[in-house]
């Protein structure tokens, strides 16, 4: 049962006053602080004033991080955090515009949250997304809590959350994009189980196969015919220098040097190195 905590005021019958409460233990009536602070100029009078302030609202910043526990950070990386934001609460607070603590804990609350938002996932999406993120964490948290419940569909999220099954999907897959998988973890539990680098593909040198002969193909088509048809048959028919000297009726070393000569003009074109002259008769 409740009590009354009103009390009579003296000389004055019959009119209660209330008593003032404090929503947190961790609240300290600092208001004459506050108007001292916003009247000093910077100096030390001023700093000192303002570390006894942090250091009076700090469990206040404290107990704000502890909600955000069990998320992936240490307890003491938030309460840096909330510190952070309560330094920045303390030097942008005007005592005329109300309580402190009205405005510190959105600003301590906002600064925490952005550390997640700026700093833990692993793979950076919008913020929207991270909203749709929470909206559908909180849902299936709320849909699962008694036990036996079926895990919610899609549909189900979104009668819950009010938003379209698009978006539901969308923050079902930035639950994932929270944290990343280690390459190194196991697919399987299997005697002969895999881990995740084992399904990435490697390197495909035919890639580069490619490229070259779409570099070459200019260059070859600049060539003379008879240079063209000696570079077919030497790497496409693989005929020795030989053979091919004795089908055109010249010396193998004269075809030695066609082939060196052509290669040298080819490759020099696919770098870019050489301006394409006129086509000249070996």
């Amino acid at each position: 049962m409740l009590t009354d905590m009103s009390t009579s005021r003296p000389g004055t019958p019959g009119r209660t006053a209330s008593a003032p409460r404090r929503q947190h233990d961790d609240a300290p009536d600092t208001a004459a602080r506050f108007s001292r602070l916003a009247q000093l100029e910077d100096g030390p009078e001023r700093d000192a004033l303002r570390d006894e302030l942090v250091e009076a609202w700090l469990p206040m910043a404290h107990r704000i991080a502890g909600r955000f526990r069990d998320r992936g950070e240490s307890v003491e990386d938030l309460r840096q955090v909330a510190a952070l934001g309560l330094v920045k609460a303390i030097d942008r607070y005007d005592p005329s515009r109300g309580a402190f603590e009205s405005y510190a804990v959105p600003t301590i609350t906002g600064e925490v949250k952005r550390h997640f938002r700026d700093r833990m996932w692993a793979l950076r999406v919008p913020r929207r997304v991270q909203e749709l993120r929470n909206k559908v964490r909180l849902a299936r948290r709320e849909l699962t809590q008694n036990p036996g419940s079926p895990e919610p569909t899609v549909s189900d999220l979104a009668r819950h959350t009010g938003l379209t099954e698009d978006e539901v999907s969308t923050g079902l897959e930035a639950l994932d994009s929270f944290s990343t998988l280690s390459l190194d973890a196991e697919l399987s539990t299997d005697d002969d189980g895999y881990s995740l680098a084992d399904t990435l593909g490697g390197p495909d040198s035919s890639y580069d196969t490619v490229v070259d002969r779409e570099s070459a193909k200019e260059g070859l088509r600049r060539l003379p015919e008879r240079e063209r048809a000696i570079l077919y048959m030497r790497f496409f028919e693989d005929m020795t220098q030989s053979r091919i000297a004795d089908q055109l009726g010249i010396s193998q070393m004269h075809v030695s040097r066609l082939i060196s000569r052509s290669c040298a003009r080819v490759r020099a074109e696919a770098m870019g190195t050489n301006r394409p002259g006129p086509r000249t008769a070996a």
